[in-house]
């Protein structure tokens, strides 16, 4: 019996798999086709029709996966983060009564590029990406809006692992700040010459970042030469 239920679990799962790589690639196909037509043409040089031709899919199938050529194009940006990542993060924070535990940093380093080297996005993708927006500026617009709205649900992860409020100013400051180091990290590993890890980009900048910000502070007002005088 349990050899029987492993089968059909184990069975399952492939199926699952299996379907999952196809939406994938059925989602892939789309956005590559509508990405390269309004770099070409522009969001209003060419239909959703023309798209499922050159996509080999139906127009309901379009529908199923984009409500619209914008959306095709943004793309699956905004999938959600997968919840084994997500359960590693928050194992054990250590929460401290008043301020960011002493794992946050080697947490989000390690979401991160858990994250990024699961990642099926392409310098290809990213390069299309930036085409279509050169081709139909409108489109950043919405970039920012969903990078808006990320950098919202960043700043919440954190604070719930942490047990604080979002508007905690550690919390703020450690959204903003590995935030930033991380969105220079893509930056630099999607460019065109780049032929270094991911990894090795975020350890490289996260060590920069502490260089600066364990320097000592003197908030004391400068000195000027005529105060010295």
């Amino acid at each position: 019996m349990s050899a029987k239920l492993y089968s059909v679990s184990n069975s399952a799962n492939i199926d699952g798999g299996l379907r999952e790589r196809k939406r994938a690639a059925t989602r892939l196909a789309i956005t590559a086709v509508a990405r390269t037509l309004t770099a070409e043409r522009g969001l209003n040089g060419y239909t959703v029709e023309e798209v499922c031709e050159e996509a080999g899919i139906s127009r309901r199938t379009f529908f199923n996966y984009f409500h619209s050529k914008e959306d095709a194009v943004i793309g699956a940006f905004s999938d959600d983060l997968p919840q084994d990542a997500l359960d590693t993060f928050n194992r054990d924070p250590e929460r401290l009564p008043d301020g960011i535990s002493a794992t946050l940093l080697a947490a989000l380093y390690h979401l991160t590029v858990d994250i990024v080297e699961r990642s099926t996005i392409s310098r290809t993708e990213i390069q299309q990406l930036i085409a279509a927006i050169k081709a139909e500026p409108q489109l950043l617009g919405r970039m920012t809006l969903e990078g808006e709205a990320r950098e919202r649900q960043f700043m919440e992860l954190i604070a719930a692992r942490e047990g604080l409020s979002p508007g905690h100013p550690e919390i703020i400051m450690a959204s903003a700040v590995f935030g930033a180091v991380s969105k220079k990290t893509s930056h630099q590993f999607f460019s065109e010459d780049n032929t270094r890890p991911y990894r090795y980009l975020l350890d490289q900048n996260l060590a920069a970042a502490r260089k600066l910000f364990s320097q000592p502070l003197d908030t004391t007002p400068a000195q000027t030469p005529k105060d010295t005088a």
